[in-house]
C-alpha cells in the first residue's frame, strides 16, 4: 500500500474503491500532490461529468490548476474504447508536459458493454510501458460496484503501487477512516461505545499530523453519548492555537452540544444539510 500524497514520477497505481465520498477525497489529495509539484494534471472522468468532478474538488480545497475532461477525450472520434489509441494519447500528453504528467483515469469506461474486455486488458499492459521513463504519474480508479471480482484481482496485480485509505475500524455498521482532504477522519455509519476506542485512536493520530483536526461526520447516522464525549475530550485538549472542525448534521450537533461542546472554544461545529 502506498499513501496517495507519496505518489511520485514513474509510480502507476491502482485505487479500488466503493465509496464515492473516500474516492473523491484521495482524488483529491493525488491532484493537490500534482499541482504542488508544478506537473500537468488531467482528470480524466465517466461517473461524474467535468462540471461536477471539477465542483467536489472545489469543495475540498483543491486549486483549479487541473484539466478536468471526459475519459472519452482518450479515444477521440471512435464510437468505442480503442485501448491502442488511449495510450498514444497519453504518450502526446507526456511530451507535452514540461514538468511531468501526472493522470487520474476514471475506469468505468471499461464495465460498458462496447468496450470489450480485451480493451482493458490491452490497455492495462500497454499503459506500464509509459512509466519506463519517468515523467508521468497515474492512478487507476476502479469502483467496486462496477466490475467483477476477477477484473479487480487483475486490476490490482498490474499495477505496481495500491492506493487506500487508512482504515481504523471497519464492520457492518461502521467505518471509520483518514481523510486527506481536508486532513482529519471521517466517519460512515452508527458510531456508540463499541467504536469509541477506534475513533479516539484515529482522532489521536489527526491531531499529531494535522494542524487542524476535520472530523467529517457527514455520513453517521447515530453518535451515542460516550463517543460524543470521546469528540469532546480530543477537541478540548488541542493548543489554544489549534481547532478541531466537525461536519455533522443539526441532529449529531445537539447531541455533541449536550455533550459539552459548547464549552469548548477549540471545536467548531459545521451543521449542515446532509
Amino acid at each position: 500500500m502506498t499513501a496517495v500524497d507519496r505518489l511520485t514520477s514513474g509510480d502507476h497505481a491502482c485505487l479500488t474503491f466503493s465509496e464515492t465520498e473516500e474516492r473523491l477525497d484521495l482524488l483529491a489529495a493525488f491532484v493537490t500532490a500534482g499541482i504542488q509539484r508544478d506537473e500537468t494534471v488531467v482528470c480524466y472522468t465517466d461517473a461524474l461529468k467535468p462540471d461536477e468532478l471539477r465542483e467536489d474538488l472545489r469543495r475540498r480545497g483543491v486549486p483549479a490548476d487541473e484539466r478536468i475532461v471526459p475519459a472519452s477525450e482518450l479515444w477521440g472520434t471512435g464510437a468505442a474504447p480503442d485501448a491502442s489509441i488511449m495510450v498514444r494519447h497519453l504518450a502526446a500528453e507526456r511530451q507535452r508536459a514540461p514538468r511531468g504528467l501526472r493522470v487520474t483515469l476514471d475506469m468505468c469506461w471499461a464495465a460498458r458493454p462496447q468496450a470489450g474486455a480485451e480493451q482493458l486488458l490491452v490497455f492495462e499492459n500497454e499503459v506500464s510501458k509509459l512509466f519506463a521513463d519517468g515523467g508521468i504519474t497515474a492512478m487507476c480508479e476502479y469502483d467496486r460496484e462496477a466490475f467483477d471480482s476477477v477484473t479487480l484481482a487483475y486490476a490490482s496485480r498490474t499495477h505496481p503501487r495500491t492506493v487506500t485509505a487508512t482504515v481504523y475500524h471497519e464492520d457492518a455498521s461502521l467505518r471509520i477512516c483518514r481523510q486527506h482532504v481536508p486532513p482529519g477522519v471521517r466517519v460512515a455509519g452508527e458510531l456508540d461505545g463499541t467504536g469509541s476506542a477506534a475513533l479516539r485512536d484515529a482522532l489521536a493520530e489527526a491531531v499529531r499530523l494535522d494542524p487542524d483536526v476535520h472530523l467529517n461526520l457527514g455520513h453517521l447516522r447515530s453518535l451515542d453519548d460516550d463517543a460524543a464525549a470521546v469528540i469532546v475530550r480530543a477537541a478540548s485538549g488541542l493548543p489554544r492555537n489549534r481547532h478541531m472542525i466537525v461536519v455533522s448534521d443539526r441532529r449529531l450537533g445537539r447531541v455533541l452540544r449536550l455533550a459539552g461542546a459548547h464549552g469548548v472554544p477549540n471545536l467548531r461545529l459545521l451543521e449542515k444539510s446532509l
